[in-house]
């Protein structure tokens, strides 16, 4: 995935010396970026539990506060199962690299209508408004995308590029 190990070059206090642990792995900024785009909630763990990363959605969700090296990952994990967490394990060439929890975000519609009104909306912005390209990306014609608009309430254009409520 975007794991990297940490290239930290702080001293080592003779405690850190004896420790079997490596240094944390860090996620690559890419990685990060990636992960800040997602829907869901997302928190990484490294192949020792401890905690590398949680996007912005997780940490809202979770109630992270504060610099992730402080998280009690024992404490975290059972927290994050418990609000209806995904866990699955992180594995390349067969390496254990760690495991990720995806948290559903909360603002993401749950009926079907909600997912069609939302999916509407998000193309709308991403052609500028632009109802042919829409309904092309949708996979729908004008006439039905004018339809949909109108019964959820939805005018075209509010002259920013997405849609207006009305």
């Amino acid at each position: 995935m975007f794991l990297q190990p940490s290239t930290s070059t702080t001293r080592m206090t003779p405690r850190d010396k004896t420790s079997p642990l490596p240094p944390p792995a860090s996620l690559a900024p890419l990685g990060q970026a990636v992960m800040e785009l997602c829907g869901d909630g997302v928190v990484v763990f490294d192949a020792y539990g401890r905690v590398v990363y949680a996007n912005g959605l997780a940490r809202r969700i979770a109630g992270i506060e504060g610099d992730l090296g402080t998280q009690r990952a024992e404490a975290l994990r059972p927290r994050l199962l418990a609000l209806g967490g995904r866990l699955s394990p992180l594995r390349a060439s067969g390496i254990n690299l760690g495991e990720v929890v995806f948290l559903s975000g909360a603002e993401q519609p749950r009926t079907l209508a909600d997912r069609e009104r939302q999916a509407i909306v998000d193309t709308l912005q991403g052609t500028r408004g632009k109802l042919a390209e829409t309904a092309r990306r949708l996979g729908i014609s004008r006439t039905t995308l004018w339809r949909r608009l109108k019964a959820y309430g939805l005018r075209p254009s509010n002259g920013r590029g997405g849609p207006s409520h009305s």
